[in-house]
């Protein structure tokens, strides 16, 4: 069951949807953080199959800054013209205006632990939240990430000794974005943190989930359903 509302935020109002399973139970929440095509379809679909499986899902517009436009073809990542001008939508999703959301998107969500799940950026994102909101955020995903452990002093390795959460990360193959290096150096941080981990490396493309890019593999999808949602599971559901 979809529904939409719109959030305010200290930066406008920021149009999400919510999914729920088709009942009146009460089930744990999870946050989605989108990828860098924007708002579309194949993040709803995502965030539907979480429903399905049994949590209240959120699933916010994180360009709400840059609206309208619509979700973005894979293809532009590469015409330098195209990326520029959509890197620079996705720059105003940066971390510090996206954990500036937050504190409005738990607070939608109301008391208690959530999980998060990202995309691309989204799991830069993800991953950054559970340092910024360590007492709400209690299972964290990242798939195709970018950006986890870099030299940027907003690099979400960084914040490892503040999480709490129990986390899962899953890279693509051959992904300078997330290279072995920095899976080495993201694995450091959180072994030395005591963070309860999981790192893993998927025969398949940076964004290889969402149904749209051309890189989609189905198989591998459906595994990062099922290592997600035994992630959540163990968590929120024990």
């Amino acid at each position: 069951m979809k529904s939409t509302v719109e959030i305010a935020t200290r930066d406008g109002r920021c149009p999400a949807s919510v999914f729920r399973p088709d009942d009146q139970r009460s089930y744990p929440s999870v946050l989605v953080f989108m990828d860098g095509l924007g708002y579309g379809p194949p993040m709803e679909e995502i965030a539907a199959r979480i429903a399905d499986h049994g949590y209240v899902v959120l699933l916010p517009d994180l360009f709400y800054r840059s609206r309208p436009y619509e979700r973005a073809h894979f293809s532009i990542f590469g015409d330098p013209e195209k990326r520029k001008a959509w890197g620079e939508k996705m720059g105003r999703a940066n971390i510090a205006n996206v954990m500036s959301d937050m504190t409005a998107f738990l607070d939608y969500l109301g008391a208690g632990q959530i999980g998060t799940t990202g995309y691309c950026m989204g799991g830069r994102l993800s991953l950054a939240a559970a340092g910024h909101f360590p007492d709400r955020i209690a299972a964290c995903a990242a798939y195709h990430p970018g950006g986890l452990a870099t030299d940027a002093p907003d690099s979400p390795h960084l914040l490892a000794d503040k999480i709490k959460a129990k986390v899962y990360v899953g890279g693509a193959s051959d992904d300078s974005s997330f290279d072995d290096a920095q899976k080495q150096r993201l694995d450091d941080a959180l072994t030395a943190a005591k963070v309860d981990h999981t790192i893993e490396t998927y025969p398949a493309k940076h964004g290889w989930v969402p149904s749209d890019t051309p890189v989609h593999d189905a198989a591998q999808a459906e595994r990062h359903f099922q290592t997600m949602f035994a992630l959540f599971d163990s968590v929120l559901k024990r």
